[in-house]
């Protein structure tokens, strides 16, 4: 179900806006990801955008051979060798995430200006809050499931490796923190017809 949290900044949520912005909250294996498509608006996965960079850009990928030229020695990059450095030491995740960010950032940017007539965008951006992307205007949502589901979910994934997202949660804020700065609440059970009602509740009472 959709839970509603009334705050002063969207209870003149129906004044027409130029756009809103839509954060997807959450812990790692929630379903942000498959919410945020199930909105029907653009969305901007930082996940997908990271991916792109490991194949695609090679300005990237000698930023990272300077820092970290142990694990990071071929074009294009593999994330098997990401992953290796990220568990080799604690500080290499950081390292990673703050090269690598940067390039996010301007692509966040080019898809803002993209979509700028669009009424709706939804970003898909694991350190949203954490690296302060968002802004006091944007609505967001925070994506509850059940741990055990969560865990059944991750381990069905490609190169499910536990210890590396001990790393990424480590590096996020607590979920009861995201939890209370949303605005609203989607408790997921991966089903097609919850979501979408409950996405639907969202959007007719933002709009």
């Amino acid at each position: 179900m959709a839970q509603y949290k009334a705050s002063n900044r969207h209870q003149n949520s129906r004044i027409a806006r130029l756009m809103i912005k839509i954060g997807i909250l959450g812990d790692i294996g929630s379903g942000k990801s498959y919410v945020a498509k199930n909105f029907g608006y653009p969305v901007f996965s930082a996940d997908e955008e990271v991916a792109k960079i490991y194949k695609k850009n090679r300005r990237i990928f000698k930023k990272l051979k300077k820092i970290l030229p142990k694990y990071f020695n071929y074009f294009p990059i593999n994330k098997k060798n990401v992953t290796k450095a990220i568990l080799a030491n604690k500080n290499n995740l950081n390292k990673i995430i703050k090269v690598v960010h940067l390039e996010v950032k301007i692509k966040l940017k080019t898809f803002l200006k993209r979509n700028n007539k669009r009424k709706i965008i939804i970003l898909d951006i694991p350190l949203l809050l954490e690296n302060k992307l968002n802004s006091k205007k944007d609505v967001l949502v925070f994506v509850q499931s059940k741990k055990t589901e969560i865990l059944k979910r991750l381990k069905k994934r490609k190169n499910f490796n536990y210890e590396l997202i001990k790393k990424f949660r480590n590096i996020q804020l607590p979920l009861d923190i995201k939890k209370k700065k949303s605005d609203f609440i989607i408790k997921n059970d991966f089903t097609n017809k919850t979501i979408k009602r409950n996405i639907n509740k969202i959007l007719k009472n933002i709009l």
